[in-house]
């Protein structure tokens, strides 16, 4: 399945159960990537995000209160994102701006964006204002390495533009992954962009390995004191 709308049909068929009507043809079902499938990856998700959280925890609640005590708002900020198979929900992440956007048009964040509070901006560049997103990935809508997500509105946007984009959905998006730590992070500021990032994550889905999840990992921890995407 190539496509964004095919793969939420998919996703959807399942409850789809009206009274007295004939079923719909059945839908072949995408092929489900080991990526995807994978116990091995599954436990190493739910055991470290589970200790991330807690460990975090002293942290995650101070940042909550000084994100209520900067500006008016939430402390979370809540916005679509779309998942394996095409699937949306919910992603939580700390409030950085003094908007929330999740229309059909959602601006990215630029470098020295006006919508980003002083404490925003601090806690986009050392990616404390991911954390949050532990809780999507102990749910099982996200793991800790994989495609990373972006808004609902520019998945259907690079979907129609965007060779391959839609292959992307095969995995559940991540915290982090083999795009991020290839450079491939933060603000699209042209069309090669967006063509590598989504390159790098069809590559990782295609080859995945528990090994390579270590790998990124481990090459992530030096990203987070020093990824000049990160803004």
């Amino acid at each position: 399945m190539n496509s964004l709308a095919e793969l939420r049909t998919f996703a959807e068929a399942a409850e789809w159960t009206p009274r007295g009507a004939p079923r719909p043809p059945a839908t072949e079902a995408p092929a489900a990537m080991p990526v995807a499938t994978s116990r091995r990856k599954r436990a190493f998700d739910i055991v470290l995000s589970a200790g991330a959280l807690l460990f975090f925890l002293p942290l995650l609640l101070t940042v909550a209160l000084l994100v209520r005590l900067e500006s008016p708002g939430p402390a979370l900020f809540r916005q679509r994102r779309t998942g394996l198979n095409g699937v949306i929900f919910t992603v939580f992440k700390f409030r950085t701006m003094r908007v929330e956007e999740d229309g059909a048009v959602v601006r990215q964040a630029t470098q020295n964006d006006s919508r980003v509070t002083a404490l925003g901006a601090i806690l986009r560049k050392y990616s404390i204002d991911e954390l949050p997103q532990l809780l999507n990935v102990l749910r099982g809508e996200m793991s800790l390495i994989g495609p990373r997500p972006h808004a609902v509105a520019h998945d259907e946007l690079w979907t129609e533009q965007v060779p391959g984009y839609a292959r992307r959905f095969r995995a559940r998006p991540g915290l982090t992954g083999y795009a991020a730590i290839c450079g491939f992070r933060g603000e699209v500021r042209e069309f090669q962009a967006i063509l590598d990032r989504v390159e790098s994550d069809n590559e990782y889905i295609d080859t995945w390995s528990f090994g390579l999840d270590v790998k990124i990992v481990w090459r992530t921890i030096p990203l987070v004191f020093g990824d000049t995407n990160a803004y």
